[in-house]
């Protein structure tokens, strides 16, 4: 005759104590297995869930900072690509970036590019500026802007990212020459990235580089901490023409 039925009052820990061990005993052969209650990719909790929705953020601030033009930009250069996911992983050891080369060599394709890139890692961080050197001086021109040039000057050194094009294509002066240091140096100490796209290289032995332009000081601190890459090729812009 079947034994009754234990009643479950009492306290819920001991009844579903009762109710594993009479179930051990009717089927020993059976074993508890791990339970996974871990979120998955699709679910809040889950690393990944909150990395894309970081990435669809910031490539929603991408392409807001990017000209029409340049919105199907794709980082193709090994290194541009080594140090784009670097800056994504930890911007404040990847140093900068430096692009030379001729006109129409796609410098400023794999700049935005590499931001591009930046953006669709998911960064914790994601807050860009580009402009070309000559829009930056503009600005930064007495009533060049409504915050002055102390104020317009901090903007660009305090963004944690920065993409400066067309370096080295202004008339030196010696107000560039100061300007350009200034930001050069500020974003240098505290471990800002920038990249910057030039015409020129950084050196050359005939002189006609962005030392001469620049001079010294600006292409030794550039020269410490950034990844230079020459860009080769034709123009691409009269090869699409």
């Amino acid at each position: 005759m079947p034994e009754p039925a234990t009643p479950l009052t009492g306290n819920p820990s001991v009844a579903l104590g009762r109710i594993l061990a009479g179930l051990h005993e009717r089927h020993p052969h059976l074993a508890a297995g791990p339970v996974d209650d871990s979120p998955s990719p699709d679910e809040p909790g889950h690393p990944e869930y909150h990395r894309r929705h970081r990435a669809e953020w910031a490539l929603k601030r991408w392409e807001t900072a990017t000209p029409p033009r340049y919105r199907r930009s794709d980082a193709t250069h090994p290194t541009v690509q080594q140090w784009a996911d670097a800056v994504a992983t930890a911007s404040e050891t990847a140093g900068s970036l430096l692009l030379t080369g001729t006109t129409g060599t796609g410098k400023t394709h794999e700049a935005y590019g590499a931001l591009r890139r930046i953006a669709a890692a998911g960064p914790h961080t994601y807050e860009i500026r580009a402009t070309t050197a000559a829009d930056m001086y503009g600005l930064l021109r007495p009533n060049g802007s409504a915050r002055g040039t102390e104020g317009e000057l901090g903007r660009l050194a305090r963004v944690p990212l920065l993409l400066l094009d067309d370096l080295g294509s202004a008339k030196a002066t010696e107000w560039t020459e100061e300007i350009t240091y200034r930001l050069v140096n500020e974003r240098y100490n505290a471990c800002r990235p920038t990249i910057y796209t030039s015409n020129l290289p950084a050196r050359a032995a005939d002189g006609r580089d962005l030392t001469a332009v620049l001079g010294e000081r600006i292409v030794s601190r550039l020269s410490e901490d950034t990844r230079v890459i020459a860009m080769t090729g034709t123009d691409r812009r009269r090869a699409a023409a």
